[in-house]
């Protein structure tokens, strides 16, 4: 039996054991033989573009929008489920204990429907939380912007760069655009932080060039007075899909290194360039992709060739496992390092000054937001698109805004 069905069998187990356990709930609140029906039949429903979507899967095509939706119902409705079976089977493994103490002590065995009931009705009202979550995750919360502003201060920072501002954006992944005039929106957030420098970390598309051509007119009119630079993500080499010929694969990436001059951004290819303001300078430094586990294109001596350890460098890297474990800690000294990558998994718990959480923290110490280590920062922007699941849940889209600072000074 080949991995594709073995697969497809251990899959089909635990939905049918999540279901089985929330239809169980479900029973227990509901004795009318027609909701359960109606539950049956929607629970069913929900699978079905899934299991198209996974049967028909070509990497010719990679991530269509398609499956980016089917996984997203199946989430919305699967995730809430597994809530209704954590409590429900928690509630069957406590009566069996207790029916086993009783058994044991010769005690009276009774059972407690009520409690049954009242511990279904509480699963229901905790798993209505994240379904709502993830509903308006994917109606609405992919393009609820937020724009993030930091002030970092530096003692070597040059004087003429003071009060200098950066706008960071990352991982557009157009592919997954469905609403340009969202888009449109969030560039005119861009435009109206009025930044001096304006920086693009990586992953314009998901696969292939052509998910750009739609929104190359609007990003075409961002302006920035001292330019636009970026650099390349994972995605933007066409790993992720199945090429007819190499031949093919080189074509395509060549269009989308090209897709950056049509938008006005100089794209850094394990390069640098000098910013200069008013006889200073500071170093602007891209490299390829680098991950820990991941396409390492990256090179970051050769980016820096050009280069001396006293100039202020800003480093561009896509993936902030690159500043993890090349970049922190090195004696040439990256002040500040700007990333993308992780989107922050798109879901999660932020509070600002109270708790930042997200499963993307089992997998990249530095997952969103600023992170500062002997005396150097980098910050993990938590994306401007979306990839995977078709929407974002408590993670939001990001556009950051970096004031830098001459420590000493005063605004």
């Amino acid at each position: 039996m080949s991995k594709f069905y073995v697969a497809l069998l251990i899959m089909t187990g635990v939905f049918l054991f999540v279901e089985f356990y929330a239809f169980q709930a479900f029973k227990v609140l509901s004795k009318e033989k027609l909701y359960r029906w109606i539950w049956i039949v929607v629970s069913a429903l929900v699978y079905i573009p899934f299991l198209i979507v996974f049967l028909n899967y070509s990497r010719a095509d990679g991530q269509t929008k398609g499956f980016q939706y089917a996984f997203s119902l199946l989430l919305m409705f699967l995730l809430p489920k597994v809530i209704l079976l954590v409590i429900m089977f928690g509630e069957d493994v406590y009566r069996v204990i207790v029916k086993g103490i009783r058994m044991f002590g010769n005690s009276e065995v009774t059972s407690i429907p009520t409690r049954r009931k009242f511990i279904a009705q509480l699963a229901f009202g905790i798993a209505a939380i994240p379904f709502a979550s993830f509903l308006y995750g994917v109606t609405k919360g992919k393009y609820n912007f937020k724009v993030l502003k930091y002030e970092l201060e530096f003692d070597d920072l040059p004087e003429a760069f003071d009060g200098f501002t950066i706008t960071q954006i990352s991982d557009i992944h157009s592919g997954s655009f469905t609403d340009k005039s969202k888009v449109q929106y969030a560039l005119d957030l861009v435009a109206e932080q009025e930044s001096d420098l304006l920086l693009f970390t990586g992953d314009i598309v998901n696969n292939k060039a052509e998910e750009m051509d739609d929104f190359i007119d609007i990003f075409s009119k961002l302006k920035a007075p001292f330019g636009k630079y970026s650099i390349l993500g994972n995605h933007d080499y066409g790993d992720y899909a199945e090429w007819k010929t190499k031949t093919a694969k080189k074509a395509n990436f060549e269009a989308i290194k090209n897709i950056h001059s049509k938008i006005g951004f100089e794209l850094l290819l394990n390069e640098s360039r000098f910013i200069e303001k008013d006889n200073q300078k500071l170093a602007l430094i891209g490299v390829e992709n680098w991950g820990k586990g991941w396409k390492q294109a990256g090179d970051l001596k050769k980016s820096s060739a050009l280069v001396d350890q006293k100039d202020f460098k800003v480093l561009m890297s896509h993936d902030p496992s690159h500043w993890e474990y090349q970049v922190k800690e090195n004696d040439f000294n990256y002040q500040l390092t700007l990333s993308g990558h992780t989107h922050g998994l798109q879901m999660g718990i932020e509070i600002p000054g109270f708790i930042k959480w997200s499963p993307s923290s089992f997998i990249y110490k530095q997952w969103a937001g600023l992170y500062e280590e002997f005396g150097r920062y980098v910050n993990v922007n938590r994306g401007f698109g979306f990839h995977g699941f078709a929407g974002r849940v408590g993670i939001w889209p990001e556009i950051t805004v970096i004031k830098l600072k001459k420590k000493g000074t005063t605004a």
